[in-house]
């Protein structure tokens, strides 16, 4: 039987080479998109291509390689992503396009490239790594929850489109998970003293949370069951992702503003 080929962007570290190496394993035939291929730990049975998702010239690039190579792609996933953290107000116009030239031009760019061929062969699964900052807000990264909730907006939208011709769209929630994304994340540069104590206490709050989150290999373990299982469009990766999925959309709201509060440190009462 032939195997089927998947296309992973940001493949080089954290849920994407997790994703990839959980494939491989798994026995499909799998193709990492990566930024710079000279710094990428091999792995067995994961082919890496140069792929700088900011670059339509090299999105398009590094997918007619892979077509050229294997004759198809069965499934996208778009990983690559960067986080920023900082007030909004302290926000530049230059960081936040930043962001969604990766996290949201990034994907449309991957996905204009890669739909072509799925159109073609009437087959095809996109999945794209969200978060369930795609459904909540998130203080002292607002930028980042914007870009998750532009995704998945993009999303549905797209699944509706391209239903009829055989392919699927597939939102991948992860809660905080075990990876380099919050603890590396860009500072916006502008500082204001006023947010400085509670964007201090937010930071440390995440970092304790990040620190005893699932590993990156829970959620490539949600991507393979997806991909070889139903396709409902939203899929909470985590437990408590699927938990904080039913309180945004049963709880009161009282409730998930206490809870997401305490969650990022911000304890005290508001004005």
């Amino acid at each position: 039987m032939t195997r089927k080929v998947v296309l992973i962007t940001g493949a080089s570290s954290g849920i994407g080479d997790a994703t990839a190496r959980t494939l491989a394993d798994a026995g499909y035939r799998v193709f990492g998109g990566v930024r710079r291929p000279d710094t990428a730990v091999a792995a067995p049975g994961i082919e890496y291509v140069q792929m700088d998702v900011q670059s339509e010239e090299s999105v398009t690039s590094a997918v007619n390689l892979v077509l050229t190579k294997a004759g198809r792609i069965d499934i996208l996933i778009n990983n690559a992503g960067v986080s920023l953290v900082g007030p909004v107000e302290a926000t530049s116009d230059a960081e936040a396009k930043a962001l969604f030239d990766v996290n949201v031009f990034g994907v449309l760019r991957v996905v204009r490239a890669v739909l072509p061929s799925m159109r073609h062969n009437r087959s095809g699964i996109v999945v794209n790594i969200s978060s369930v900052l795609g459904f909540l807000p998130a203080p002292f990264m607002g930028l980042y929850a914007s870009s998750k909730h532009a995704l998945e907006g993009l999303s549905e939208s797209l699944d509706h489109e391209v239903r009829a011709l055989g392919v699927r769209v597939v939102l991948v929630e992860p809660s905080f998970t075990r990876t380099k994304l919050d603890t590396n994340a860009t500072r916006t540069q502008a500082v204001i003293v006023d947010y400085a104590a509670a964007l201090a206490s937010s930071i440390d709050a995440v970092q304790q949370q990040v620190n005893s989150a699932p590993p990156p290999s829970e959620v490539a373990k949600k991507v393979l069951s997806i991909i070889e299982g139903a396709r409902h469009l939203r899929q909470p990766a985590d437990g408590r992702a699927k938990l904080l999925s039913f309180l945004r959309r049963f709880a009161p709201s009282a409730q998930v503003d206490k809870s997401l509060r305490r969650a990022f440190g911000l304890q005290g009462k508001a004005m």
